[in-house]
């Protein structure tokens, strides 16, 4: 088999993926210390870190209509970068929690867009050939572990304070990486493009939304609720580090060796195997976390939880999202996905963690995990339908 090209802008999707969420990796699990050092409360704080879920909703899809609309990606990813950057500086400015409640809306919006913006970018370049992708797409976990692991000890000597200056300094690396890129050229077809509504209203689409949004609720129990659980039952904060560390690593393993594993089994089993997978991962966490082996073993199983299921969504979703279309089923799977499971997620099992405590949460994560393999086996279901007619 001949050997598949890298694509022509890979080092800059590279340096994007990793500018970007090294921001997202020294942002957000330090700047709830920062809010604290500023002396809002533990409420206030709460709404503060809950807009980088909300904003997550609302500012993928506005961004990628525009973008898709007007044909100009990189356009819009250089107006996000340069306003994310500039409406930062009201983190810095904001003293008030009204003052940093409208800072923190402005740059999450900005911000927000940036991920599916960049995915659009590369997956149409790629032009259906995703070989390479997992390999570009591994450098965001590898910004987002070395973000986290440095920026602690930085934070440590030299105050709390620093924090914004580094995530500022992140942001400017995401604006650099957006100013290298370049348009990519799409084809003329002749075969009209089907609006994003006639999609949605179509039952294998809504089914695999539904499947993924399902699949990140479930994740809202590692997101929110993990290192208190772990806490909770005696671990401490360096073995908690390492789990999440554990979790990134097989990350990117899988990322790195995705592309024969699909070519071998194919994104229809991968996915339902990633699902059916998270099922026994949250069992597991919920309830053999007290045994550092099985813990370790479920902390591995976040290459297929994550990895494979996301890989697996992006290369489902090419078969309506594609071409024009490829900005707006980017942004759709991360607003449904990230913005309204992750949001929702949250707050559904927070109301179980408050009123059952830490098993129900778990139990309730497996439920979902499985209620996500359903809708994605009838999502494939009805796709293959759709080929024999």
């Amino acid at each position: 088999m001949q050997p598949t090209s890298w694509p022509r802008q890979s080092f800059g999707f590279a340096f994007f993926f990793f500018a970007y969420y090294g921001y997202v990796g020294v942002f957000s699990p330090y700047a709830s210390l920062y809010f604290s050092e500023k002396g809002l409360s533990a409420a206030q704080i709460g709404i503060l870190m809950s807009l980088m879920q909300v904003m997550r909703i609302f500012g993928p899809n506005l961004w990628g209509w525009v973008a898709d609309r007007h044909q100009q990606r990189v356009t819009v990813l250089r107006i996000t970068a340069i306003a994310a950057a500039t409406a930062f500086i009201g983190i810095f400015i904001g003293q008030t929690f009204a003052q940093l409640f409208l800072a923190m809306v402005a740059v999450n919006l900005f911000t927000s867009a940036q991920g599916p913006l960049s995915e659009a970018l590369m997956l149409s370049e790629m032009r259906g050939d995703l070989t390479h992708y997992g390999r570009l797409r591994l450098w965001g976990s590898v910004g987002f572990i070395l973000s986290v692991t440095i920026a602690g000890p930085f934070l440590d000597r030299y105050g709390i304070g620093l924090l914004p200056w580094l995530a500022l300094g992140l942001l400017l690396m995401v604006l650099a990486a957006s100013l290298k890129m370049e348009e990519t050229a799409h084809p003329d077809d002749a075969k009209e493009t089907p609006s994003v509504m006639a999609l949605l209203r179509k039952r294998e689409v809504l089914a695999f939304f539904v499947s993924t949004f399902l699949m990140i609720a479930a994740h809202a129990s590692l997101y929110v609720f993990y290192s208190l659980y772990l806490a909770q039952i005696g671990y401490s904060n360096t073995v908690i580090g390492l789990m999440w560390s554990l979790g990134v690593v097989v990350e990117i393993i899988f990322f790195f060796y995705q592309a024969p594993l699909f070519r071998r089994f194919g994104v229809r089993r991968l996915m339902i195997a990633s699902l059916l997978i998270a099922v026994v991962r949250f069992l597991m966490i919920g309830f053999g976390a007290e045994s550092l082996v099985l813990l370790l073993i479920a902390q591995v199983l976040h290459a297929a939880t994550f990895g494979v299921h996301h890989s697996a969504s992006v290369v489902t979703m090419q078969r309506w999202f594609a071409g024009p279309l490829q900005a707006s089923g980017q942004a759709l799977y991360t607003s449904i996905s990230y913005g309204l499971g992750g949001t929702l997620g949250g707050l559904i099992l927070t109301g179980l963690w408050d009123t059952f405590g830490s098993h129900a949460v778990y139990l309730v994560a497996a439920i979902f995990s499985l209620g996500g393999a359903v809708a994605a086996v009838l999502s494939y279901r009805w796709q293959n339908n759709e080929e024999r007619q």
